[in-house]
């Protein structure tokens, strides 16, 4: 599996907290121009009020329309949420809409049993291929055992997880259930963990099982970071992809998981608990005027004291990893 690059589909709002479908589509249009593979719409990124705004429908509809334009159609994965009631009307309305995957939040399950969970998923499966989702507990996802993830690899409509529990044990608990399920050669591997993108695409995890040695690999990354400079992101994928090819690791690309994880707590706003994580993202879209602002849908969702500074600086620190000149050199291209 060669995996790619799919960033987590902001949301364009105008000043008055409604659709803006021009940039919306503008957005779409950027990403697949960038390099990615696939995009990622109703995810957290997009916000997850656009259910209660009537939004769902319409912002995945754009995002399709985007990729209907492309010679090589991308990998559209719409996010589904709730209990099993509503993440089954959402996967229909993907698979209405022509998205290929579901990538299904458990959050909804805190509490809830390993088999109660496992049923969920199996229902949902159903309805569309599965994209896993390891959400991190700090930011309302639930704890989830290797012995779960063994259960959820061996659903037969499982296609991919995205690993994102910013922990090193849990990671290792999805691998450890992926490859118990003898599912490694049919699941893809993304990363979620923004916190060590490069260390995840770049390690040969090598587990054993059963008296023999297995190597899984973390092909791709489906995250809310490769909604911003997203030609950086792909060219840095690229690289490692090639290097984890050869099985020969460069140091100065070693050293990049440091660079992007800085750049990331201050698009993340780590220092705030993530309370301007989304507004962090508009706004590197917004100066490269892909945005005409940072709205969110909750007026509450803004930039954190400081985070600006922080992210004028992290884009002067590193700017082999933004991508201000090709935003700028087709912008006019891509909101016509």
């Amino acid at each position: 599996m060669a995996g790619t690059v799919i960033p987590a589909h902001p949301l364009a709002l105008r000043a008055d907290r409604t659709l803006d479908a021009r940039r919306q589509k503008a957005l779409s249009r950027y990403y697949l121009d960038a390099g990615a593979g696939g995009l990622a719409v109703g995810v957290h990124t997009t916000q997850f009020a656009i259910r209660a705004r009537g939004l769902y429908e319409p912002v995945l509809r754009i995002a399709a329309e985007a990729a209907a334009e492309r010679d090589t159609p991308p990998i559209l994965v719409a996010g589904a949420i709730g209990r099993t009631d509503q993440a089954v009307a959402e996967a229909r309305i993907a698979r209405g809409l022509g998205y290929h995957a579901v990538l299904l939040s458990l959050a909804a399950w805190k509490g809830a049993n390993e088999d109660e969970i496992v049923a969920h998923c199996e229902a949902v499966a159903a309805e569309m291929p599965l994209f896993g989702f390891y959400l991190q507990p700090a930011v309302g996802g639930v704890e989830l055992p290797a012995s779960f993830w063994k259960r959820f690899a061996a659903i037969p409509n499982v296609v991919a997880i995205k690993i994102a529990p910013f922990n090193r044990y849990a990671t290792l608990d999805v691998l450890r259930g992926v490859l118990e399920a003898g599912a490694a050669d049919r699941v893809a591997l993304y990363t979620g963990n923004d916190d060590h993108i490069v260390a995840d695409l770049l390690t040969p995890f090598r587990l054993a099982h059963e008296g023999r040695a297995a190597t899984l690999r973390i092909v791709g990354g489906l995250l809310g970071h490769w909604s911003v400079w997203t030609r950086g992101a792909a060219q840095l994928h690229a690289r490692c992809r090639d290097a984890a090819l050869a099985n020969r690791v460069p140091t100065d690309l070693l050293a990049m998981d440091a660079a992007v994880t800085e750049m990331n707590a201050a698009v993340f706003d780590v220092a705030h608990d993530y309370h301007g994580v989304i507004a962090g993202c508009h706004e590197v879209l917004r100066r490269q005027g892909l945005l005409e602002g940072i709205w969110c849908l909750d007026e509450h969702e803004t930039l954190s004291p400081g985070q600006a500074e922080l992210l004028t600086a992290v884009a002067q620190r590193y700017p082999l990893l933004t991508d201000d000149g090709f935003v700028a050199a087709n912008l006019n291209r891509w909101l016509s």
